[in-house]
């Protein structure tokens, strides 16, 4: 593409556990033009004690001014060139901090599990019938949970927090000036009465948390504060960019795939694993296996629901055993080694359960494990593929709830990236599932650009915004295969007993 000094772009951020992605995305054609992420290997999680999962809110910010230096010294672009500025992040986490925006605690990330025992109380306590009505879910081990747990047990920490926000809200914050929020982020922390619309009143009462402590909300789409000054320095951009759309990293994979309406489904597997589908109905699993939050097309006039079923170890599992197992070999090798062994992993099961209690198993967290190891038959080879059987086995699990739902599992589209790079992964996927698989050319950093340009009125539908959208490839069931899948998963089925 030859660059001219009219050419104007959109940048999308992308908030990960692992790393923090930027994208530049040219509004003339669409597509991306540059992307980059820091830092080159992962983020690192402390976990404190068992069951903790945190990182430095500061440390996000950190690395996202590395990757805005990365990407403009892979792209030159000018600093006024840049339109609109779109977020995407690890959803669930919990940012505290006080009147002077400076967090008063690490983060308490998705993947922690500190607070299962504190939501499960209240979905006691308020009752499951009127916690599904109302929130979708149980409170479970969720944003508003991890504040009561913090509440209860750091309790002069919580006399220093000012203002609450999700990693996506104290990104902009930091950009802006601005302490906001979003519905579909309140919804996401269980902190959204769907069935009113409004704030949760009942579940903040029970857990006597102040309503003070949230944040007012801003639109999905549309103006969320401008880029002050400081900010701009640091990311190596102009100062009054607006800042257009903001949103957890599932609903905004949804977006980058352009699944917005009823009946179309999302997939990522990072270092979770998610199945996303759209209803338009608040529809809830009983036992909050799967999650329903407000997706980021909701209306008033027109409800969108996101479905959302969330593994928490997937690409995690296959990066624990390539720098524990393989010593350091690459995933191209591993998946190669993958293929040499037929379909099943001649009886051995992986269970990905390791990080994290695991939702879809009503927030137990058992742990990893291997089953059916026989020394003289198995290999690396075949620890290889079992993985990443089993992680795709894990999902199809929780598919099962999502159909009882009333979703229908029949194209399902992923962005070309991570553990769908892998042909034995997506195949798998594919045969298990029974559903046509559409790799896109697109990832979260890019449907948040692409967001913002919708939210600055610069593209004036989605059919404009996603105009640079491609489909790359297609992965058909096969029917004899889908047999042989069916039976490895109906041995996985019986052999998981958590």
């Amino acid at each position: 593409m030859i660059k001219t000094k009219t050419m104007k772009y959109l940048l999308g951020v992308d908030i990960g556990s692992s790393s923090v992605k930027c994208a530049l995305v040219a509004i003339d054609s669409g597509e991306c033009v540059a992307s980059a992420f820091s830092p080159s290997s992962e983020m690192k999680i402390v976990s404190p004690e068992k069951g903790f999962a945190e990182q430095d809110p500061n440390l996000w910010w950190d690395e996202l001014c590395n990757a805005m230096s990365l990407l403009s010294n892979e792209y030159t672009f000018g600093k006024d060139e840049i339109a609109a500025i779109g977020i995407s992040y690890q959803m669930h986490g919990l940012v505290a901090v006080d009147r002077d925006g400076i967090p008063v605690m690490p983060s308490i990330i998705w993947c922690d599990s500190r607070a299962v025992e504190t939501g499960n109380a209240a979905f006691k306590s308020l009752g499951e019938e009127f916690c599904l009505e109302h929130y979708l879910n149980s409170p479970g081990n969720l944003t508003a949970s991890k504040l009561k747990w913090v509440k209860d047990n750091r309790p002069e920490t919580y006399a220093r927090i000012h203002k609450i926000m999700l990693p996506g809200d104290y990104i902009a914050f930091r950009m802006t000036g601005e302490m906001k929020t979003t519905v579909s982020g309140l919804s996401e922390g269980i902190l959204w009465d769907a069935k009113n619309e409004t704030i949760s009143h009942d579940l903040l009462k029970h857990y006597g948390i102040s309503e003070s402590l949230l944040c007012s909300t801003v639109p999905q789409f549309g103006e969320q504060g401008f880029v002050t000054p400081q900010a701009a320095e640091s990311l190596g951009v102009s100062a009054n960019i607006p800042v257009s759309y903001r949103a957890g990293d599932q609903p905004n994979n949804a977006l980058s795939l352009n699944v917005l309406q009823p009946g179309e489904i999302a997939a990522t597997a990072g270092t979770s694993g998610v199945v996303y589908g759209v209803i338009d109905q608040p529809s809830y699993d009983p036992k909050s296996r799967v999650n329903t939050f407000v997706h980021v097309n909701h209306t008033a006039a027109e409800k969108r629901y996101g479905v959302l079923l969330c593994i928490n170890g997937t690409g995690i599992l296959n990066s624990w055993l390539q720098k524990n197992v393989f010593n350091g070999h690459s995933y191209p090798e591993m998946n190669r080694l993958a293929s040499t062994v037929p379909v099943g992993s001649e009886g051995l099961l992986c269970y990905p359960f390791g990080n994290g209690a695991e939702r879809v198993l009503e927030n137990r967290d058992p742990g990893s494990m291997i089953k059916n190891l026989h020394f003289n038959r198995h290999n690396n080879a075949h620890l290889a593929r079992a993985s990443q059987e089993g992680i795709v086995f894990s999902l199809f699990y929780g598919i099962e709830i999502m159909v009882k739902m009333g979703l229908n599992i029949n194209t399902v589209r992923a962005g070309k990236a991570n553990m769908f790079q892998s042909d034995i992964f997506t195949q798998a996927f594919a045969n298990t599932t029974g559903a046509t698989i559409e790799l896109v050319n697109t990832d979260g950093a890019q449907g948040a650009a692409r967001g913002a340009g919708m939210g600055a009125g610069i593209y004036k539908d989605a059919k404009e915004a996603f105009k640079g959208l491609k489909v790359l490839s297609r992965v058909e069931p096969n029917a004899a295969l889908c047999e042989q899948y069916k039976d490895a998963y109906a041995s996985w089925i019986e052999g998981m007993q958590l």
